[in-house]
């Protein structure tokens, strides 16, 4: 492996550092930019509207408020389990103050992430983790269902961070890549990339403005195209062989799937135009899979 390419792997792990440490804080403990308000006529939960969650024990909460949950015996949910612990706050840090017991209710009031805000039937409020909900029932006796919350965090997605291996001109190529999409078809990319050929080796970066029709979908394809630069650096054994350092074309076309939680598998081919000069240009293709993860 070439000193650029372990460069390169450097670089992805310290974003990834980065990423985390940005990432962590937000999911130990509430913020009230990423805490979605839930809709208790809808059974929705609204983007729209935020609040920040307590931390702390709640007293019995204003019975004269319409939207009262308790008020609606519909969106009740009953513990199937042995006990259903609820935490102070969003976050398996944050302490258990109280246990609901079998048989006994909770109303769901606010999300986030994979933790929920439910208030019991003694009008106690804390936060419950996601799997813990699953089993419950609704006053219709099915089981409460929460994957079709989970894709909401995919439908909203703004930033996403991924490596990808693949070949360049038949040379093995290794690229890292981040996007942030900035409407519900559209998205700017940026690629550094990294190709280690028999004769040479060759460094790219560029920035993309992707379209996502689907974007909605599990499987989405999306198409894009872009600029940016292209520096092939011959061997020191081969006679009179020249660097090259040139813009950089590119349209590229993929397709993304979903696998789960914050994981999209992707898939794509780009095709390369460097333009050496004015009267010259040199054209590559690239097929690459790689893997990223989105916040």
């Amino acid at each position: 492996m070439s000193h650029s390419t372990i460069r390169l792997l450097r670089l992805f792990v310290h974003l990834c550092a980065v990423l985390l440490l940005v990432v962590a804080p937000l999911s130990s403990r509430a913020d009230a930019s990423d805490v979605f308000a839930y809709d208790l006529n809808t059974n929705e939960f609204d983007a729209d509207q935020v609040s920040a969650p307590a931390v702390t024990v709640q007293s019995t909460p204003t019975p004269s408020t319409p939207t009262d949950p308790l008020q609606d015996p519909s969106l009740r949910l009953q513990v199937t389990d042995p006990y259903l612990e609820m935490h102070t706050g969003p976050g398996r840090g944050y302490p258990v103050f109280f246990v609901v017991p079998r048989g006994q209710g909770v109303w769901i009031t606010l999300r986030h992430t994979d933790w929920y805000k439910v208030i019991t039937e003694e009008g106690k409020e804390g936060w419950v983790q996601r799997e813990q909900l699953a089993t419950t029932l609704t006053a219709g006796g099915g089981q409460k269902t929460f994957h079709d919350l989970m894709l909401d965090d995919y439908l909203n997605r703004k930033v996403q961070l991924g490596v990808a291996w693949g070949e360049f001109d038949h040379e093995p190529m290794l690229k890292i890549f981040t996007s942030y999409r900035i409407s519900e078809t559209l998205s700017v990319e940026g690629t550094l990339g990294e190709v280690e050929g028999v004769y040479s080796g060759t460094d790219i970066w560029h920035f993309d403005l992707i379209a996502e029709p689907w974007s909605d979908q599990r499987i989405s394809p999306f198409f894009g195209i872009g600029m940016g630069r292209f520096n092939n650096l011959p061997n020191q054994s081969l006679v009179d062989a020249t660097p090259t350092n040139a813009q950089l074309g590119n349209a590229t076309f993929g397709v993304r799937y979903y696998m789960n939680d914050r994981f999209i598998l992707r898939a794509d081919y780009t095709i390369y135009t460097a333009f050496v000069s004015d009267q010259r240009s040199l054209e590559y293709r690239a097929a690459t899979l790689g893997i990223s993860f989105f916040f």
